[in-house]
Order: structure tokens, then sequence, then C-alpha cells
């Protein structure tokens, strides 16, 4: 860390502490993600503890890449969200440190981190995929350990069903087995119930063995080719002991890995780039040969002619008979009906070419895909940055809950906007380069917004602010929470406040109801022509504010008690919605907004009116009892004079 700044250095020891955790978090997410979807494939095989280890090791190094950009996501928000929340962040930007110095170093590293993830994804993640394939293939046609359920089928041995009403676990004898086999298909069926079996595997575990007890067996002979059994429908065996050999290998046995060298998952930039040339190459010819090919062959398709048709009418062919038809047609006749099954064979000729060529396309296409993830995936982990950076600093939130709502949140976006753009783009809809790179497309412009948000200390994620927002556009009503102090200062002035701002509050709330009918609706024309706020209202509530702010020193409980049945007036909503007269002329002229909030206005004006009414009894409460309080304070100062 030669040429740091101690600032630096302790940025940069509290993200690479909490990449360190929060990227082990992240690869176990992902790898329980993808295992999940092969779990079925994986349970009841009998695999080893080495094989499963190996399995899990190259899943995890399978999904390193995936897990980078969200544990770079998850740790810049945590890392700026402590900073925010124990103040350090404000004591660096108080100093005269900008956002943007302090994300340096860390942006830096994301760069860093970006380039590993660049470099893990071309050489060691191929290497990876081939590794973890290869065992997920050998696992898949890797036998399951055979454990027979009671009371139900088992179907886990191929060409054989397995019932058994109870089994003894001691001694392995089953009781009451009923067993149909299908192992030489349907048409050779068999049967054999028996009283009771033994199920052992063999030594190399590539068999198993079946001893029946007091059981008979039930053959279908249908298929039988033996002209003595010709006329045999089936057989039926009365039996005191039959073994079986059933062919079953439940040892584990890993394929050949070549298999998977030609595989789009397993190459690196320079292989992809040599196969996408080669496959655009081959598409070319094959296109180039189709063309040729539909230029040099022609085929005529037949018509009958009246004559045919008459003479087919005339021999009373059944037409579901092609045989019937081919027979009784004129040599002309006849030489159409070749000429058109030539035709129909050469049309599935050429439907096995498309789909050979069609085929081939969608293999281009997953080259490109993979081709452009190498690159996507790494510009991911500086997008991420950015965004749970600024985050971190706005939101400042730290710990694990809150960050990591937030970044599976949008990780969650992320993904499934590159699933749908990759899917889109496997499919051929998209190019390859689009459905890659759409999601950094869509995640770059808010990486953008919230670093510029964050520089400008916005508080574009302060919860208070849309909960406010919120209740007054549904109209809830604020609550006063005013409560004792600990500490006061200074006394409220009751000699001022029962002498000249109470009586003059209490007038002005009187005269604004006589004269204002906020009982009655509003005029809906004359209501979108208002060019101004009413001034009036907002002188009272300011009057109202600092009565408030003046008695919330008081240490007397009905007081205090009495300041908190005070209103919060709303000064604005029972007016125009807009200061511009444009706007609102705008709205009444579109009639469902401009009765939306009419309707609103209206229901204002009448909680004002209530309002108004609660102020001047509040307002005679308080002086009573300040005349109260001012009472027994004189006599306390006469009795001390005395």
């Amino acid at each position: 860390m030669l040429g740091l700044k101690k600032l630096d250095k302790f940025v940069l020891k509290s993200f690479l502490w909490l990449f360190c955790a929060t990227f082990c978090i992240c690869l176990f997410i992902c790898v329980m993600q993808f295992l999940w979807r092969y779990v079925e494939d994986l349970a009841g095989k009998g695999l080893s503890m080495e094989v499963l280890i190996e399995f899990f090791f190259w899943a995890s190094v399978v999904m390193v890449p995936m897990a980078f950009p969200l544990a770079i996501l998850l740790a810049a928000l945590i890392c700026f969200g402590n900073l925010g929340e124990r103040f350090e962040l404000t004591a660096m930007k108080s100093a005269g440190i900008s956002l943007m110095r302090i994300m340096a170093p860390l942006a830096f590293t994301s760069v860093l981190m970006a380039l590993v993830s660049f470099y893990f994804q071309n050489d060691t993640a191929p290497k990876g995929q081939i590794k973890m394939w290869t065992l997920l293939l050998s696992i898949k046609q890797t036998s399951p350990e055979v454990d027979i359920p009671e009371g139900s089928f088992y179907d886990q041995i191929p060409g054989y069903n397995l019932y058994v009403k109870r089994k003894n676990p001691q001694t392995g004898m089953l009781y009451d087995v009923m067993i149909y086999s299908f192992a030489n298909g349907f048409a050779d069926a068999r049967v054999i119930r028996s009283d009771s079996a033994k199920l052992s595997v063999t030594g190399d575990k590539k068999f198993l063995v079946l001893d029946l007890f007091h059981g008979e067996m039930f053959e279908n002979l249908q298929s039988q080719t033996n002209m003595m059994l010709h006329d045999v429908p089936y057989r039926r065996e009365i039996f005191r002991h039959k073994t079986s050999l059933i062919d079953f290998n439940s040892g584990f046995e890993k394929m050949d890995e070549s298999f998977m060298t030609r595989q789009y998952m397993s190459k690196n930039l320079e292989q992809l780039d040599e196969s996408i040339d080669s496959l655009n190459l081959c598409i070319d010819s094959m296109g180039y040969a189709l063309y040729e090919l539909s230029r040099a062959t022609t085929y005529a398709l037949p018509r009958l002619s009246g004559s045919d048709s008459a003479m087919l009418r005339e021999a009373r062919v059944e037409w579901m008979d092609p045989d019937s038809v081919f027979r009784v047609s004129t040599a002309e006749m006849q030489r159409r009906i070749i000429t058109d099954a030539r035709a129909s064979t050469a049309g599935l000729d050429w439907d096995l070419k498309g789909m050979n060529l069609v085929d081939t396309q969608r293999f281009l296409w997953r080259h490109e895909i993979e081709w452009h993830k190498k690159f996507a995936l790494s510009v991911a982990c500086i997008i991420f940055f950015f965004i749970g950076a600024p985050l971190g600093s706005i939101i400042r939130k730290g710990g694990i809950g809150t960050p990591m709502v937030v970044s599976v949140l949008f990780f969650v976006v992320y993904f499934i906007i590159d699933t749908t753009g990759q899917k889109m783009a496997k499919e051929g809809i998209w190019p390859a380069w689009f459905g890659v790179w759409l999601s950094a497309f869509a995640l770059i412009p808010v990486a953008c917004f919230l670093t510029y948000m964050a520089n400008r200390d916005s508080t574009v994620f302060n919860a208070d602010l849309y909960k406010s927002a919120f209740r007054r556009l549904l109209g809830l009503r604020e609550e006063r929470h005013v409560t004792r102090k600990e500490v006061i200062i200074e006394d409220p002035d009751y000699e001022g406040l029962l002498e000249r701002e109470l009586p003059l509050l209490r007038q002005e709330a009187g005269e604004y109801l006589s004269t204002h009918e906020l009982r009655r609706l509003p005029n809906y024309i004359s209501l979108w022509r208002q060019q101004a706020h009413d001034e009036k209202i907002l002188r009272l509530s300011e009057k109202l504010e600092q009565i408030v702010e003046n008695l919330g020193n008081s240490r007397d409980k009905e007081v205090l008690d009495a300041v908190n049945r005070y209103p919060v007036l709303s000064a604005h909503a029972h007016q125009s919605p807009f200061r511009r007269p444009g706007l609102n002329l705008a709205v009444g002229i579109v009639f469902p907004v401009g009765l939306f909030f009419y309707f609103r206005i209206s229901r204002y004006r009448l909680r004002l009116y209530k309002d108004l009414q609660l102020i001047i009894s509040v307002n005679q409460t308080l002086e009573q009892r300040i005349a109260v309080l001012r009472g027994s304070e004189s006599s306390e100062k006469n009795s001390i004079t005395s």
C-alpha cells in the first residue's frame, strides 16, 4: 500500500475485509442456487464423499464470476453504510474531502477485480466447466441405490416396477412382492407375484440378484417367433424358488472429458474466436450448397385432368387405398404420382438439411453469447460498485440487514434482465451482443444517477421524506408529539401568550371562518382560475407553530396535553394544486384528473374548517390554564415576599 494516504488505507481496509466475507456468502448462494436444479440427480446415487467434494469444488469454481459482482455490490453497500452510520463519512466531507475522492481507491480496486474476474473467466472457468459437466453427466448416468419403499411402486430399476407390502430391515427380506417387468418390451410383459423375496447386489455392483420364494409368474408371448409357440398367447409358471439376474450397474464411472472440449462454455476467447470463424464459414458453405442444389433440382407437381378424375370415379376406387389408386391409373397419371412422391421425399430432405443449418446457426449464437459474457460479467463488477458505494452513502445503514435486501433486489433485477436478453439472443431474436449487454445498458444509467445524487448529498432515499409525501397524497393527518423536556433553558412567555399571541390567533381563526364558506363545495370553474395560495392561512399556520414551540418548554402537563391537541394545518391543500394558473387550467380541463383534485380540495376545506374550530377551542383552554398558572405564580411570590 505504498503511496496511499491514511484515508485510502482506512477505506481500503474496511472494504477488503467486507469483500472477503460477502464473497463467501455470495458464492455459497450461487452454488446452492445452481445445485438446487440437480439435487434429484445427486440424491440416492450412493456417491462417495470424494466425488461429492470434487463436484462441489468445480461448481464453486464455475460460479466465481457470477459471485464477483454481487459481492462487490454488497461489500460497497455495507462499507459506505457503516461509514455513514458512524458519521465517519460526514467527518470526511466536513474536512473538505469529496465523495468521489473517498471512492477513488475503491473504484481502482473494483477495476482490478474486474480484470481478475475476466482472467478467471477466460482461463480457469472453462477448465472448471469441463470438470463439472463431466462429473454431472457421469453422476446422471449412475444408477441410484436400491431402496425399495413399503406400500408403493419402485421404478428406479430400468425395465422393472416393484411393489413390496412390507420388509424386514434386519434380514433384508421382502414380503408380498409384485413385479412388473418390461425389460423385453410391452409385448413381452412379465408379471411376477411371490410371497417373499430377497434382493442383493453382486460384488462388482453391476448386477442385482433377485431371489423369489413361493410364487407364480405370468409372461406374455405375443411377439414370439418360435413356430412351436406360435399359438401360445402367454405362459404361466408356478415356482417355489426362482433366481433372476438383473443388469444394474450402480458403480460410479467417470466419463471421458474429451466430449466437453467442443462445447462453447469450455473455451477461452481465442478458442471462441476460432470456433466462431469456423461456424460462420460452415454456415456460408451450407447455405451456398443448398442454393446450388435448389437451382439444379426442379419438381413438377401432378394435376389431375378431367378425364383422369372421371376415370377414377368410374372405377369407384377408395381414396384411402393408394395402391388401388395407382393400379387403376393411366400411365401418364402414374408418372405424375411417382413425380409427386419424389417431390415429397425431396421436401423431407430439404427439411432435414434446413434443420442441420438451423442447429449450426444456434450453435454459433451460443458461442457469440459466451464471447460477450466474458466481458459483460467483468464490466458488471464496476457497474455494481458505482451502484453500491453511492447507495450506501445515501442510505447510511450499516450491518448486513438493509444492505443485503437492497443488493439482492438490484441483483434480481440484473439477473432477470440478463436472463431475458440471453434467451432472446439464443433464439436469434436479438443479436448476441445486445442480449448479453442489455443488463449493463439498463444499470449504467442507474449507477450514474446514484453517483450524481450521492455526490450532491441528496435525500433521494430518505424514508421519512417519502412517508410524508405519501401521507399528504392520501390526506392522512399528522399528529403532534410534544413531550416534557428534561432540561428547559427558557420558560414560556406566559404573559405575552395570554395577552397577545393566543387572543390574536383565536381572532384570526374566527375571522377566517366567518369570511370563508369552507363547508360549501367550491365552484369547479373558478377553482382552477386561482393564481395564488392562501396567504392568510400561511400566516396563521406560522403563528400556530411559534406558539407550539414556545409552549413546548412548559413543565405543566395540562398545557402540553392541550398543545398536542393543536392540528397540523395543511396550508395549501384547500386551494388549487399548482402555483401556475396554466397547470391548474390544464388539470381542470382533463376532467377525470380535475375531478380527483376537486374532491380532494373539498375534503381539505372541510378539514380546515374543523381545524380552525379546534384551534379556537384549544386557545380558550390554554388561556384559562395559563391564567391559573400565572395566579399560582403570583401567590407564591407574595408568600415568599411576606
